[in-house]
């Protein structure tokens, strides 16, 4: 039976060639994670002996479930996307700029899920649990500190990506039908 986070979570996964309705699936696992409660400690996988350590799991979770959403809207992104508008795409720019706009939706909710991930990344770093780490979750950890050094910044990423789109978005607008 499906009804943790942990459980949904675990229906996530990668396919070596990841289709757009395998991203779409994903993000639905993700999505419902989120919104899911969490399992009671015993079954984390994870040794959980205190309230803080139980704390701590639970806004690393949030904040890696959060980061995963924004990868696979990437990914879903990516499949829309429109690198360059060439001159000779003038016959199909009707089509085109329908792949950007799902393109653009797909960059956008990264950005709301890259704030929430912020959120969770900012209360595991309260003082609290400074010297406190989930080492059997140590990739959540890296994320937590690369987001809190800022070597981890999908916010820049996606805000460069949505202003490029967006640029050529606006050079397929300006196509004229002929200009090839």
């Amino acid at each position: 039976m499906v009804k943790y986070k942990e459980d949904w979570y675990r229906l996530y996964h990668v396919h070596y060639q990841q289709y757009p309705d395998d991203c779409i699936e994903n993000i639905y696992w993700l999505e419902k994670a989120v919104h899911a409660d969490f399992c009671n400690p015993l079954y984390t996988g994870v040794k959980i002996e205190t309230e803080k350590q139980w704390e701590k799991y639970r806004y690393l979770f949030q904040m890696h479930l959060n980061l995963k959403l924004i990868e696979q809207h990437l990914r879903l992104g990516r499949t829309y996307d429109k690198k360059v508008a060439y001159f000779y795409d003038a016959p199909w720019k009707d089509e085109y700029l329908r792949n950007i706009e799902k393109c653009l939706s797909c960059y956008k909710a990264g950005l709301v899920y890259w704030q929430e991930a912020q959120l969770w990344a900012e209360k595991a770093n309260v003082k609290d649990f400074l010297f406190l780490y989930i080492s059997e979750k140590q990739n959540w950890e890296d994320e937590r500190e690369r987001i809190k050094t800022g070597e981890l910044n999908y916010g820049k990423m996606l805000e460069r990506e949505i202003a490029r789109v967006e640029k050529v978005r606006d050079e397929l607008i300006a196509m004229k039908s002929k200009s090839y």
